[in-house]
């Protein structure tokens, strides 16, 4: 926690990935395991970069940048809320692929990418409550 304006801020929230786990006392332990946490984002005039750092199970940090173009906000075809989430599957998914280090440290979201997003987060239809009709 930390303290902004008089305000008691909730820490960034830290995301745990892994696939084995160890029993050590009281604690369990995480074999290959990285923690990605989204640090912030900066407003650029063409694309908005977001900033994560990722931690592997002997505490090395590395940082990765992932970035939206604008007009992908201005088109609205993503809403500003969505980018920290649309960031971090997409360096979720470089991770996975580059068996968590990847060379390169910055990743463009593509245009099929933010096509997909929407598609997996598109808003059901809500049904609406009709009452019934009653028969004479």
């Amino acid at each position: 926690m930390w303290q902004e304006g008089g305000l008691k801020l909730l820490a960034r929230p830290l995301f745990a990935v892994g696939n084995k786990s160890k029993r050590c006392g009281d604690r369990q332990l995480m074999a290959d395991q990285f923690i990605v946490q989204y640090v912030g984002f900066t407003a650029g005039a063409l694309a908005r970069d977001y900033s994560f750092v990722v931690r592997d199970e002997s505490r090395q940090s590395r940082e990765y940048t992932v970035t939206i173009a604008n007009e992908a906000f201005v088109s609205h075809r993503v809403r500003y809320q969505d980018g920290p989430n649309i960031c971090s599957l997409r360096l979720h998914r470089e991770l996975a692929a580059a068996g968590d280090n990847p060379i390169e440290a910055q990743f463009c979201v593509t245009d099929s990418e933010l096509t997909d997003y929407q598609n997996d987060h598109k808003a059901k239809s809500v049904k609406r409550f009709q009452a019934r009709k009653l028969e004479d």
